[in-house]
């Protein structure tokens, strides 16, 4: 498969790159899991809800 120490060393050298990569989107995707799951982004979503719902119900009764 190698015809060299070079192919080999190359082919180590870009397995390493390609794991380090890899290790820097883990540590991206656990960054926005921690800021998705925060009580903030929570509320904020819980609001939004709560407004839409509630103009709805709003325009439902005023059109009753």
């Amino acid at each position: 498969m190698y015809k060299n120490f070079d192919e080999i060393e190359f082919d180590l050298q870009r397995l390493d790159l390609e794991r380090q990569i890899a290790m820097e989107e883990l540590k991206g995707l656990k960054q926005e899991v921690k800021e998705d799951l925060s009580p903030y982004n929570w509320l904020s979503t819980a609001i939004s809800v709560v407004k839409k719902y509630g103009i709805l119900y709003l325009i439902k009764k005023i059109l009753k």
